[in-house]
């Protein structure tokens, strides 16, 4: 799976997750949100999520915060 994360129009991360059959500049062009912070590719593997890997269109690379930032925003909120 692929994903981007945005920077919102409040200044906050907001990770868009979506299927490797689209591309990084495809999702590009469907989001409003002006400034991409990183992009790449997240996947489990054994139990545990990772992120790796960048964006040639977009310019940008996986981050290690971003797997944080990423299951913040996925789990809901207690």
């Amino acid at each position: 799976m692929k994903y981007i994360i945005f920077e919102d129009f409040a200044g906050h991360p907001a990770p868009i997750l979506f299927p490797s059959r689209i591309s990084h500049g495809e999702m590009r062009e469907l989001v409003p949100y002006s400034s991409v912070l990183s992009a790449g590719y997240v996947e489990a593997t054994d139990g545990a999520f990772r992120v790796h890997g960048h964006s040639v269109s977009l310019g940008a690379k996986s981050r290690p915060q971003d797997l944080e930032i990423i299951v913040r925003h996925l789990a809901p909120e207690a």
